[in-house]
């Protein structure tokens, strides 16, 4: 054997040995390959029901949806209803009861100062009665 015959045999084994401890990885990426292909297909076969369930419950909220609209438009008449309401009442009653409750006031706050001077005056002309008894 020639040296041209040993350096190619060595040249030979070298790569087996590579070409043997590249399988060991492709063989465990193969497996990984395998697994996740696996999982896809589950996860594939599993989403159809889910998104399903999903578009029947989008549909339910979006039937909701619409009856809340028409609640909404109810409520808004109704607050521009009242808004009038109010407006009529407080320009037809407003005045008159503003006037009366000036009016109440002013006959309380006299009839007050009436009893209060009242009152002085009483409790001047009792001292000066105990003094004069004195």
């Amino acid at each position: 054997m020639s040296g041209g015959e040993i350096a190619a045999l060595i040249a030979a084994i070298a790569f087996v040995l590579l070409v043997l401890l590249l399988a060991v990885p492709l063989l465990k990426l193969g497996r990984t390959l395998d697994e996740a292909t696996l999982a896809v297909r589950k996860t594939h076969d599993g989403i159809g029901p889910l998104l399903a369930d999903a578009h029947e419950t989008v549909e339910a909220v979006n039937a909701q949806l619409e009856h809340v609209e028409g609640i909404a438009k109810n409520v808004n008449s109704m607050t521009t209803n009242v808004a009038a309401m109010t407006a009529i009442v407080s320009s037809t009653l407003g005045s008159p009861m503003i006037k009366a409750a000036a009016f109440t006031y002013g006959v309380r706050k006299t009839v007050s100062d009436r009893r209060d001077a009242d009152a002085v005056r009483a409790a001047k002309r009792k001292r000066r009665a105990d003094k004069r008894v004195r």
